[in-house]
């Protein structure tokens, strides 16, 4: 059920519930995080694996405390700067915070969503919301109440509409080492901004085993369809003449007899345009019973990093 009643969205979580939650990147699973019969559900409904931790949602600043302790100066810096926003915070978890939700680690990853639907809804809680993407595990993540709602139907009680999700990707994942800023995970908020802040950071977002965050297994948002990402478009189209191609493109259409559908990000070249069409644009080639998707590489800075870093996850076999 897709409704827009934040009371009764409110009274589900309050009761221990799920539902699909909006935020300005994605759609979320959104329970409790003091709940440990949410939380389980929260991995159940998405079959999740326990070892990718959850990120908090909280309404404002003063409530970081309750999440976290021993806050890094250039953290608050950050927060300050960015938040509400697709900046996510890993940072040394508060005792009260479950290892359930941090995956057995100390650190825990907290946010404040940028959307007035999830903010109108956490202010009437008295507890944060713990939301992964409110698709099943390593498919694309949802950017619409319909994406959810196809995905999990009489599994959830409610998705509370936001309608489209304006980011369109999933948050950036900021941590700290000692003196260093770390980018665990790519994402709306792109890796030059955060440096204007902090100065150079080190990228690590891949870890299979014990992910310190989410959004780091090698494989993830992967459509049905089988994905190729490549720098050569015509080589790869003619690669697979005999198959019925969707083509994801940056900025121009093609023109090829195989091609069956195709979606331009933006005919602009805004990369930032192109980042918030991209799951949806996945959703729609996967739709269209293509045998094959291909996608162009992005150009390789700001939120082009972080698409091609969504692309090249998906098209892990």
């Amino acid at each position: 059920m897709i409704s827009n009643d934040i009371e009764l969205a409110a009274e589900i979580v309050k009761n221990e519930g799920v539902i699909g939650f909006p935020t300005e990147t994605v759609y979320g699973l959104a329970g409790n995080i003091y709940s440990t019969k949410a939380v389980n559900k929260i991995y159940h409904i998405k079959q999740r694996p326990l070892h990718n931790p959850l990120i908090v949602h909280i309404k404002a600043i003063g409530d970081l405390d309750q999440i976290a302790i021993e806050i890094p100066a250039i953290a608050k810096i950050l927060a300050q700067k960015f938040w509400p926003g697709p900046l996510t915070l890993l940072l040394k978890k508060h005792p009260n915070v479950s290892e359930l939700i941090t995956a057995g680690h100390q650190t825990v990853a907290v946010r404040i969503p940028n959307h007035p639907v999830a903010l109108a809804l956490l202010q009437q809680l008295d507890f944060p919301l713990a939301a992964p993407s409110a698709n099943p595990f390593g498919a694309i993540s949802p950017t619409t109440p319909g994406h959810v709602e196809a995905y999990f139907k009489e599994k959830l009680p409610m998705v509370l509409d936001g309608d489209v999700c304006k980011a369109g990707i999933e948050s950036t994942i900021v941590g700290f080492k000692g003196e260093s800023v770390v980018i665990y995970r790519l994402g709306a908020l792109s890796k030059e901004e955060i440096e204007k802040v902090t100065g150079p950071a080190i990228l690590f977002n891949k870890e299979e085993n014990t992910p310190e965050a989410p959004g780091m297994l090698s494989k993830h948002y992967a459509p049905q369809s089988t994905l190729y990402v490549t720098d050569n478009l015509s080589e790869c189209i003619g690669r697979f003449s005999d198959r019925k191609i969707g083509l994801l493109m940056f900025m121009q259409h093609r023109e090829e007899q195989n091609i069956k559908h195709q979606v331009v990000l933006s005919p602009s070249g805004n990369l930032k345009e192109a980042a918030s069409k991209l799951y949806a644009a996945l959703h729609e080639l996967d739709a269209m019973t293509v045998d094959i998707i291909i996608a162009e590489r992005f150009p390789d800075h700001d939120l082009g990093r972080t698409i091609n870093d969504r692309l090249e996850r998906a098209s892990k076999q």
